[in-house]
């Protein structure tokens, strides 16, 4: 007999990213371990205490989520495994009893209320938002009727579908969204090892710093990707730290570490860059099998190097 494995996850129960983590793995066969934030569950996986993390990574309407990419971009290396994309809509709960004339208050994670300002603005535009460390935190809090709401210093909370009927609220607001399309990424991290074999939808993700001081750097790096006909569907730059003006890149790039394409690629990338950090080639959620560029396939690279090893040879 073997435990399950152990998958932490932003918490308390009731968040979107419980919901990312239903969707990619069965509760009856893992073990979910709720964590204060992102650096915690990122934290327990390097330090052997989880086997998995379940994290957001990007959402349509404020792009990479900070804390993640910096987590993964420092620190010992942890590689993404697979990935869900869920659509992103909230319901307003109160206490019994609150009428939405007397919202004062909104707690909610500071990415919920990066989604739903123009509603805000509109719909309660004298209503101060508070930051708490997860929607279902707020809402948890909220429901406490022991705690008195001039003690928690809100009376309204933003927080996934379902939560007001399991807590006992009021949903005074439901489908909120300042885009109906809205939709967050999340990914499953382990520990750095093996990857596994291309499918031929995959994705990489990468951070890339560049050389100092000098001049076309970006260029030269976005040309590793172009000269061998790897898209990328996302760059983010990210500040290093060490002083202002210098900034790392994350990228996702549409291919497998085990294609030649995307292996020259990051060749290319660690010849020309002081720091490359490969994250893990994993199945694209979609599915789309990613299309290949005449003279960037398997076979393409395969009769070139046989043709400078020939050369090489004398038998070309």
């Amino acid at each position: 007999m073997t435990s399950a494995p152990r998958y932490a996850y932003l918490g308390p129960a009731g968040t979107f990213t419980e919901a990312a983590l239903r969707a990619m793995v069965d509760p009856s066969e893992a073990e979910y371990v709720p964590c204060v934030d992102v650096v915690s569950a990122l934290g327990a996986v390097r330090s052997g205490d989880v086997d998995y993390a379940v994290v957001a990574i990007e959402n349509t309407v404020e792009g990479g989520v900070t804390a993640t990419l910096d987590t993964l971009a420092h620190g010992e290396a942890l590689m993404i495994m697979g990935e869900v994309v869920l659509p992103i809509a909230f319901e307003l709960l109160v206490r019994p009893g609150t009428e939405l004339d007397d919202i004062t208050g909104v707690s909610a994670h500071s990415h919920a209320w990066a989604q739903v300002r123009r509603w805000a603005h509109a719909t309660l535009p004298s209503a101060q938002f508070i930051p708490s460390t997860s929607n279902a935190a707020a809402a948890q809090a909220l429901a406490d009727i022991d705690v008195p709401l001039e003690t928690l210093g809100f009376n309204a909370a933003l927080a996934p579908p379902g939560t007001g009927e399991a807590l006992g609220l009021a949903v005074i607001a439901d489908h909120v969204a300042d885009n109906v399309s809205a939709a967050t990424r999340f990914v499953k991290v382990g520990r750095a090892g093996a990857t596994g074999e291309p499918t031929g939808a995959d994705k990489t993700t990468l951070v890339v710093h560049l050389p100092e001081d000098s001049s076309g750097a970006l260029l030269e790096m976005l040309e590793q990707f172009a000269v061998r006909g790897v898209n990328l569907s996302r760059i983010e730059s990210r500040p290093i730290g060490d002083r202002p003006g210098e900034y790392s890149f994350s990228i996702d790039a549409l291919g497998h570490i085990r294609e030649a394409r995307v292996a020259e690629a990051l060749i290319g990338l660690k010849r020309t860059c002081p720091v490359v950090r490969f994250l893990g080639s994993y199945p694209k959620v979609d599915g789309d099998v990613t299309p290949v560029s005449v003279g960037t396939g398997e076979e393409a690279f395969e009769q070139a190097r046989n043709w400078v090893e020939g050369l090489r040879n004398g038998t070309a």
